[in-house]
Order: structure tokens, then C-alpha cells, then sequence
């Protein structure tokens, strides 16, 4: 059993991790738990949930979850709601929700796919953070990381639309940034490269040797774990990061070098 330390990493702050249902959401809530984080979980797949709910609590941890659809703005809302009704108060958000279609050149999407890839990728971390910084903001400051990816920096081909969205939340990350700072709030984001996932298994499916590409190009020579990028999440959400605002940080074995 692995025992929760409250004076870990994020000993005694309040967490909200969307997209908690698996993948590397499901590596964060375990991990942000272990480290002593009372944590809030939310996806769309309620059974997803309250499975990662039952392991974390049966781990030592405190775990609630809730249903949140991030192309809904009153499930977003209540959302937070939920997370002020239980703790109090919101320290620490995690923006991990994505969308992602099937592969292939832009004038190929359909318009329901790129309406459907901006309402998850950006418009719901977009409204998310409105609603994270005014809870923040009554509590005196907190933490924000956004899960972007590697696939925004440079040219996306094969996922443009997908790539377009995480660009702009880059974008959206640092304006947070700024604008938060002066409040205590401290807004980043994260950018994965090849992560064992749902996301990249269907996109294997869809593209089959597309990881044995990707691997190939990477100077680890392996896909990462999603605990690993969820270590990075803590970090960058804990105090051991208090100076660190406004990063995009690649957690891509190198990919990108």
C-alpha cells in the first residue's frame, strides 16, 4: 500500500485534475495523492472515475470525482463548484482533458472534428481557467498547468487541427501567466511527447507504426509512461516550482532538440 505523505510535494493542497479518467490524468490523481493532495477528479466516463477514485482512496489517499464534459461551459462550472463545496477552496489545477481525431491533411477534417478539437483542446481549458482563477483568486493564489504537447511547436501534419488548438493554448498558458502573476496565481504548461496513452494507441490504430517512428526519433529511444509526465505536472504545480510562470515545458525525451 502506499502510504499518502502529507508533507510531500503537494502536502495539503486541494487538486483538480481533469481528464482523471486514465492515461496520464489517472497517473497524476495517484501521484498528486501520494504526494498529499486531496484531489478532485473529473472526466466525462463516470465508471473511468470512480474506478481511479477507488484506487487512490484504497492507496491511503482522499479522492472525490465528478462528471465534466469540457465542451459544456455548465459542466465546467460546476465543476469547480463541486471542488468549493467539498474542500473549501481550490490550491491546484491540472487542465489534462484533450480530444484527439484521426490522422490526415487539413482540407480532410470534417467540421464537426475541428469544431469538436477546439471546443475540448481550447475552449474548454479556456473556461476552466476562468472559472480556476476566480476560486484561486478568493483563496489568495494557486497553480494552474495546462497538458499541451509537442505536437504545437513547428508544423502538424498528420494532426493540424489538434496542433493549432495546443498551439494556442500555449498562447492562452502565457497570457495567463501574466495577467495572474501579480494575483499568486502561477499559470504553465506541460508538452508531452510519445506517451503510452489511449490517445497514441488509437492513433497506432489509425496509423499503424506511427509509435515505432516516433521512438525511433527519440533520443531516449523509448515512449515515456504517463507517470513520468505527470511528475513533471506535480512539479510545476508544487512550491518547489514558486518562480516558474508562463513555461511550456517539453516533457519529450529529447524529441524536440
Amino acid at each position: 500500500m502506499t502510504e499518502t505523505r502529507t508533507n510531500g510535494l503537494l502536502g495539503g493542497k486541494i487538486a483538480l485534475i481533469t481528464g482523471a479518467g486514465r492515461g496520464i490524468g489517472a497517473a497524476a490523481a495517484r501521484l498528486f495523492a501520494a504526494e498529499g493532495a486531496k484531489v478532485v477528479l473529473a472526466a466525462r466516463t463516470e465508471t473511468q472515475l470512480k474506478a481511479v477514485a477507488e484506487q487512490v482512496r484504497a492507496d491511503g489517499g482522499v479522492a472525490d470525482c465528478v462528471r465534466c464534459d469540457l465542451a459544456d461551459p455548465a459542466s465546467v462550472r460546476a465543476a469547480i463548484d463541486r471542488v468549493l463545496e467539498l474542500h473549501g477552496r481550490l490550491d491546484l489545477a491540472f487542465n489534462n482533458a484533450a480530444a484527439v481525431t484521426p490522422p490526415g491533411p487539413l482540407d480532410e477534417v470534417p467540421l464537426a472534428d475541428f469544431d469538436r478539437l477546439c471546443q475540448v483542446n481550447l475552449r474548454g481549458p479556456w473556461l476552466a481557467m476562468a472559472a480556476e482563477v476566480k476560486a484561486m483568486r478568493a483563496s489568495g493564489g494557486g497553480a494552474i498547468v495546462n497538458t499541451s504537447s509537442v505536437g504545437s511547436f513547428g508544423a502538424n501534419p498528420a494532426l493540424p487541427v489538434y496542433g493549432a488548438a495546443k498551439r494556442a493554448l500555449n498562447s492562452l498558458t502565457e497570457s495567463a501567466a501574466v495577467a495572474y502573476g501579480p494575483e499568486r496565481i502561477r499559470v504553465n504548461a506541460i508538452a508531452p511527447g510519445t506517451t503510452m496513452t489511449e490517445m497514441i494507441r488509437q492513433w497506432e490504430a489509425d496509423s499503424p507504426g506511427v509509435v515505432a517512428r516516433l521512438v525511433a526519433a527519440n533520443p531516449l529511444g523509448r515512449a515515456a509512461d504517463p507517470a513520468e509526465i505527470a511528475e513533471a505536472a506535480a512539479w510545476l504545480l508544487s512550491d518547489r516550482a514558486s518562480y516558474v510562470t508562463g513555461a511550456v515545458l517539453r516533457v519529450d525525451g529529447g524529441t524536440g532538440v
